[in-house]
């Protein structure tokens, strides 16, 4: 939709939200207020793949069999009237036959940018839809200090199956290094009243020792206190934990720093390719990213919560 000034609605600062927050302490922020990203506050992945030097092999496709190619290019990736827009093109480049971006609060050699143990994080948003778009807005640890993923933890505020777009996705992954012993919990939430990802919506996380809260415009959506990390591995690879002497001290992996993360893939194991209804290009549009301490502090870690671990059979349902 267009504005009378010519300008795509998505383009337009939206009205502002407060930043105070009751029970909170405003640590760090990113309100998009300048004409180019913040190059203290964010760097790129770039290409369609990594090099994993614990196992010597290039991973393509972000090990996920994605089909974009990441750049840091003003056609991906911009900032103009106080947003942020990550742009997925459909555009050949490099053998892949798509485009976009992935900013991070870490440098690409690792150094971090930002960081964060506990707190409270929120991103305003308007985001893509479509089959084969994957657009996030979630966070990875700063060290693998328990292992490779998903040993070390993921927590996502925000991802969609492209092309469901009244559903929000919450989740955590953790469990052994590699695929093959990762654990997921995810829980979707139906956004009311016929919104869709396409209008702005505030995603956000409370993350405390021991227990981590989702939230979808101030709703709390789910909350999840019931994890483990493992990190024994054999040949190479993650060892499924056979006993509780296997696992690292709870709440890990959930007790070290995690980094911010936000993109839009294309393609890949999640949301398959795209078809020919897909629109590119593919905007996730950014009003601003802000992160809170809670006052008065976390105190003790929450005790585990109720859940199965990998040795313990599944119940039968009836």
């Amino acid at each position: 939709m267009s504005t009378p000034t010519g300008r795509s609605e998505a383009s337009v600062k939206p009205a502002t939200h407060t930043a105070r927050r009751k029970g909170w302490k405003l640590v760090w922020r990113d309100e998009f207020d300048g004409d180019r990203i913040d190059a203290a506050k964010w760097d790129f992945d770039l290409g369609n793949g990594f090099y994993d030097y614990s196992n010597n092999v290039w991973v393509p496709g972000w090990g996920n069999e994605e089909l974009q190619y990441y750049t840091r290019e003003p056609d991906n990736a911009s900032v103009a009237n106080s947003l942020l827009t990550i742009r997925a093109q459909k555009e050949e480049l490099h053998g892949c036959g798509y485009t976009s971006a992935r900013l991070k609060s870490r440098k690409r050699n690792g150094v971090p940018l930002f960081t964060t143990l506990y707190g409270r994080v929120e991103v305003r948003a308007k985001v893509p839809w479509g089959k084969g778009l994957w657009p996030a807005l979630w966070m990875l640890p700063q060290t693998d200090s328990y292992g490779g993923w998903p040993a070390s933890g993921e927590i996502d505020l925000m991802e969609i199956v492209g092309e469901r777009p009244h559903e929000v996705l919450n989740s955590i992954h953790f469990g052994s290094p590699g695929t093959d012993a990762r654990k997921l919990i995810t829980h979707v939430h139906a956004l009311p009243d016929g919104s869709s990802v396409a209008d702005w919506h505030v995603y956000a996380v409370e993350w405390e020792p021991g227990e981590i809260r989702f939230y979808v415009d101030d709703v709390h959506t789910s909350s999840c206190n019931h994890w483990w990390s493992c990190s024994r591995t054999k040949d190479g690879q993650g060892v499924v934990a056979q006993r509780a002497a296997d696992l690292n001290t709870w709440p890990a992996p959930f007790d070290q720093p995690f980094y911010l993360v936000m993109n839009v893939a294309v393609g890949g194991n999640f949301p398959g390719a795209p078809n020919a209804q897909t629109r590119f290009p593919a905007e996730l549009v950014v009003d601003y990213v802000r992160v809170y301490d809670k006052l008065g502090g976390y105190g003790k870690s929450h005790p585990i919560g109720k859940g199965r671990f990998p040795w313990q059979p599944e119940k039968k349902k009836r």
